[in-house]
């Protein structure tokens, strides 16, 4: 199931942080269920991916200790707590039809990933980025905020940055010589990707701080939180560079800098005297 890759669902909550609506209880539920759903959903596609390649995983260095890949946890087993987290995902999105459609595109875009995309370039990273944008919209248009222009805009960019540097930490590993995409992602050709996919997200989120929206809504705090930003991306590609990056979640957490910009930034975003 992955549990720490659940970190990548606090994207649901983008859109009331955004808004300053964290104060409407009914709203922060519904919010609260699409972000549960997300997590059982992107559990039971985790779960299809270990079956469906437990064969390859188990020539892995690192994989093959998966329950899967080992033996641990047999394939009946596995599949029937697929089918009970998919149910629940279904469930928790209590008949709301527009994140049921997002949690559907998004099984349909990450199985198609996982067995056939992810051989693709380029398209193997937007499938990637758009996982992101469906948690983004899940928690607004999903809930009935309105998904600012700018804050999408940055999304995509800030997905795309993350895919192209987990495939850049990739080249430094063993999954390399398995990942057959890797034979088209150059070094150099990535180093372009994330330079040009990271001055995007500097320059949106840069420009959504400055923005009248942006003013009318947080007043001067986002204009502060950018230096934050701009250290937290160039960390990151250090640590890419470093050949960490190929498990977003785990490695962002693993770094005490990173965490500390993370803290500082929502510390600067919630202050009352900004």
């Amino acid at each position: 199931m992955r549990p720490h890759q659940w970190v990548k669902n606090v994207f649901v909550f983008a859109g009331v942080v955004f808004s300053h609506t964290w104060k409407d209880g009914l709203l922060e539920l519904r919010v609260l269920h699409a972000f549960v759903a997300f997590c059982c959903v992107s559990s039971m596609v985790y779960i299809l991916n270990d079956w469906h390649d437990r064969a390859s995983d188990a020539r892995h260095p690192r994989k093959r200790h998966r329950p899967l890949a080992s033996g641990a946890v047999t394939a009946p087993v596995a599949l029937g707590l697929a089918g009970l987290l998919g149910l629940a995902g279904v469930l928790l999105a209590n008949g709301n039809r527009t994140l049921l459609a997002l949690l559907g595109l998004y099984v349909t875009l990450n199985i198609a990933y996982s067995w056939r995309l992810k051989q693709v370039p380029v398209v193997d990273v937007s499938i990637i980025a758009a996982g992101f944008m469906l948690r983004l919209l899940a928690g607004t248009l999903a809930v009935g905020i309105a998904p600012s222009r700018w804050l999408l805009l940055t999304g995509i960019f800030l997905t795309l940055f993350l895919g192209f540097c987990k495939r850049k930490a990739e080249s430094f590993q063993h999954v390399a010589s398995q990942r057959a995409v890797m034979a088209h992602y150059p070094s150099a050709l990535l180093d372009t990707f994330i330079a040009m996919t990271m001055t995007a997200t500097l320059t949106t989120y840069s420009l959504f701080a400055t923005s009248l929206e942006a003013q009318s809504q947080h007043g001067e705090r986002l204009l502060y939180t950018v230096p934050v930003v701009i250290f937290g991306l160039l960390r990151y590609t250090y640590q890419v560079h470093r050949g960490r990056g190929e498990d977003v979640a785990r490695d962002l957490l693993r770094d005490g800098w990173m965490v500390a910009a993370g803290v500082l930034w929502l510390a600067i975003f919630v202050s009352p005297l900004l």
